[in-house]
């Protein structure tokens, strides 16, 4: 008999564990995120309170996805579908209607003022850091709402994260200050940067517009290429998202450097030189000084 109690205390001492380690899962809010970008300030805040999946991964461009299968069975067994609005992802609300539209859409972007061009509103409103931190309290009133049982941890996890962001600006603003103001223009793949020029004060030109999906003309490269030549633009930069081709040609065109690659719509997976928003931030500022500071 003892020896069947002591089996059925290791019995439970094993289980006991497991089903706490259940609990704690289940506690925890599936929530779906549309980029990657978006995914990482979710996981800053949420930590270990959400699941968080994500639509468009590592090196993926949310201009121009097309969602699969996966991504409705993701969007249907989420809780909050957090987005960023301001037409980034066209494709999205047929996707919530395949999954059945029961996931609370979090519009990340509420309370910034978009940037325009023409009729079309610039989406990469997170370029600029201080827009960043609207996106970060947008969705640590959206988990706590969610999950009232985890809102002390939410709001302790975004007032962290809010000083490492407000430490990232002021880096920022110290590296475009070391810039002369006459070299503060640079060419780039499509015109992701205009919220950065806007905070930090360095001219961006592009060929393409604010989405991927657009299309140069002839007239626009032309363009491009007698202003890179008239106004001495030092350099141009590739982007992680975006058809290299393009910024080859107009560099073999003008002579101007290639200043290596900016990251603006997507982050790298884990082992790339952006995993995190915040490693995103210091690459591209590393790469504009490195190419204009002198």
């Amino acid at each position: 008999m003892q020896r069947l109690i002591g089996l059925i205390c290791l019995a439970l001492a094993i289980i006991g564990p497991a089903r706490a380690e259940d609990s704690s899962a289940q506690a925890r809010l599936n929530v779906v995120a549309s980029f990657s970008i978006l995914a990482d300030f979710v996981r800053n805040v949420g930590g270990d309170g959400v699941n968080v999946a994500m639509l468009v991964g590592p090196e993926g461009d949310a201009h121009v996805y097309t969602p699969t299968p996966a991504d409705a069975r993701r969007v249907a067994e989420a809780k909050l579908l957090f987005i960023n609005g301001f037409g980034l992802e066209g494709w999205l609300p047929r996707l919530v209607q395949a999954a059945g539209g029961k996931a609370t859409v979090i519009t990340a972007t509420n309370g910034i003022a978009p940037l325009k061009l023409g009729s079309d509103a610039d989406p990469h409103a997170w370029q600029s850091v201080a827009n960043a931190k609207t996106y970060v309290a947008n969705i640590r009133d959206a988990l706590a709402a969610a999950s009232p049982a985890n809102a002390a941890a939410f709001r302790a996890n975004a007032e962290s994260y809010l000083a490492q962001l407000d430490a990232l600006d002021s880096e920022v603003r110290q590296a475009v200050a070391t810039i002369p103001e006459a070299r503060r223009k640079v060419i780039s793949t499509h015109r992701a940067f205009g919220y950065f020029a806007a905070a930090y004060g360095v001219e961006f030109i592009a060929p393409v517009g604010v989405s991927t999906e657009s299309e140069p003309s002839a007239r626009d490269i032309a363009g491009i290429i007698t202003q890179i030549k008239k106004a001495k633009i030092p350099a141009i930069f590739l982007e992680n998202i975006s058809d290299p081709r393009l910024i080859r040609r107009i560099a073999d065109e003008t002579g101007a450097r290639i200043g290596g690659t900016l990251y603006s719509d997507s982050l790298t997976a884990e082992k790339g030189e952006a995993p995190t928003y915040i490693a995103m931030v210091r690459h591209n500022i590393k790469a504009l000084t490195s190419a204009l500071g002198h």
